[in-house]
């Protein structure tokens, strides 16, 4: 603890923790957008404490798991499932009182640590390459991690609810990042893209996404106030 190594590979983590969660914090902020906000902080926590958890368990198997042909594929594609499902509007009424609302925040739950954990491969391996070995220092970095990310989903939250434009937006970057997850697998070479092809798909992917959140919202109505 008294090492300036240990202090400077500390802070290293925190660091790469920080730059690679901004899709993690996005991921949090949509999916507990429709929720009440008492039950908001509750689903921000709880996802990211289970997120955390299992990226900690990640990190002895995350470079074995990165050499399995069409696994990132099977991630890429999961993450335009979850992208869907997070630019969809809420149904009316969705965020109701009594066991609608426990069931909204354990759905919320189970999409954050879901998408966590589809994005959360290379990540993973980031942060283990700067502890060099130090486990130590990978639980505590990415503990130390945890507030940030849930601060940053409350600020996203908060910009969703004046400018909803953010979550069609957000929804065009979960697809841009799953389809390049799909582009690196390594079991597409047989596909034989250059770089900027590969790029070319993946802003297509996040594209075709934001396009669709945006009109899923001008189709969206107000609902009618009761007794009208």
């Amino acid at each position: 603890m008294m090492d300036a190594e240990f202090w400077a590979r500390l802070l290293g983590i925190i660091l790469v923790n920080i730059a690679l969660s901004g899709d993690n914090a996005l991921v949090i902020a949509l999916a507990v957008r429709t929720l009440p906000p008492r039950l908001r902080l509750m689903g921000r926590i709880w996802g990211t404490v289970g997120a955390i958890v299992l990226r900690l368990a990640f990190i002895f198997v995350a470079a074995w798991l990165l050499t399995l042909p069409f696994l990132q594929a099977a991630g890429g594609l999961m993450l335009i499932w979850i992208a869907l499902k997070l630019v969809r509007p809420a149904p009316a009424g969705e965020a109701g009182p009594g066991s609608r609302e426990a069931t909204s925040l354990r759905e919320a739950i189970w999409i954050i640590i879901v998408a966590d954990v589809v994005m959360s491969l290379d990540n993973v391996l980031a942060v283990a390459g700067t502890a060099k070995g130090e486990m130590v220092l990978v639980v505590i970095g990415i503990v130390l991690s945890l507030p940030l990310v849930v601060f940053g989903s409350a600020v996203l939250s908060i910009c969703m609810e004046r400018w909803p434009g953010i979550i069609w937006l957000g929804g065009g970057v979960l697809g841009y990042v799953a389809g390049d997850m799909i582009m690196h697998d390594v079991g597409k070479r047989w596909l034989n893209l250059t770089d900027s092809w590969e790029t070319a798909v993946a802003l297509l992917l996040g594209l075709i996404i934001a396009g669709l959140g945006w009109w899923l919202q001008r189709g969206e109505r107000p609902a009618l106030p009761e007794g009208a």
